[in-house]
């Protein structure tokens, strides 16, 4: 059975813009990849209703698992919460547990609980919290979308929260083979050998040392044996050794 599948979607203008460095991908593609849930997608969409709410009816009927990071904070531009309920089609409002939790925080704080910050206790009907214990504002779940702060800080403690609640698949094992060859020497038998062997994943990855050019064969899948075995084939076809 495959492992269920997700996808990412980043959200703002600053990483559009590159004022913001997106962190967050790489983390979630780690994270997901030790539950052995497998990232198949990620985008990066601006500030705007229509795109957002786009982008989350799309990838949420074409994987198993949706996840965004940013634009459920405090400011007039945070609209992620608003897009989320006009892609599910329900209503966005204050809701008493999430407002009673940041009231409660702000409080301890000494600090005022104003309509700004009330903004982030908007939350689509029928989601459900997820809990931020950084900054107390909670992100939501909804059907199978998961939607999180873009702070990295907020944004790992979220996904923590969510996986704690998922079921994953089979753990995605991997196994290397680093040859002294370029791409283009090993382009053909590894392509006869991934045709024939469907059930692993093979990719090719240059790099260069000491002006000499190489590639990391890296054969991903489930199954310990069969990446040896694969492995095994790619070393032979192409004449090198392997341990």
């Amino acid at each position: 059975m495959p492992n269920p599948t997700a996808a990412m979607l980043v959200i703002g203008d600053e990483i559009l813009s590159g004022r913001t460095k997106d962190t967050n991908t790489n983390y979630l593609a780690c994270a997901l990849t030790e539950a052995a849930i497998d990232l198949k997608e990620a985008r990066v969409v601006s500030d705007e209703h229509d795109r957002i709410a786009e982008a989350v009816q799309v990838l949420s009927k074409r994987y198993d698992h949706v996840f965004t990071s940013g634009g459920i904070g405090p400011t007039h531009d945070d609209i992620t919460a608003d897009a989320i309920g006009a892609a599910f089609e329900v209503n966005v409002d204050i809701r008493d547990d999430a407002r009673d939790l940041l009231a409660a925080h702000y409080k301890r704080q000494g600090m005022e609980f104003n309509d700004a910050r009330k903004r982030m206790a908007r939350i689509p009907d029928g989601a459900t919290l997820i809990e931020n214990p950084v900054s107390i504002a909670p992100g939501f779940s909804i059907g199978n979308v998961h939607v999180m702060a873009g702070v990295p800080t907020v944004f790992h403690a979220m996904v923590a929260t969510v996986l704690a609640t998922l079921t994953g698949g089979q753990p995605l094992l991997s196994e290397t083979l680093r040859v002294y060859m370029g791409e283009g020497d090993v382009a053909g038998p590894l392509g006869i050998l991934a045709e024939a062997n469907q059930d692993v994943s093979l990719g090719s990855y240059p790099f260069q040392k000491d002006g000499v050019y190489g590639s990391n064969l890296v054969v991903r899948g489930t199954d310990p044996s069969r990446l040896k075995a694969v492995i095994g084939q790619l070393a032979k076809v192409l004449g090198v050794e392997h341990e």
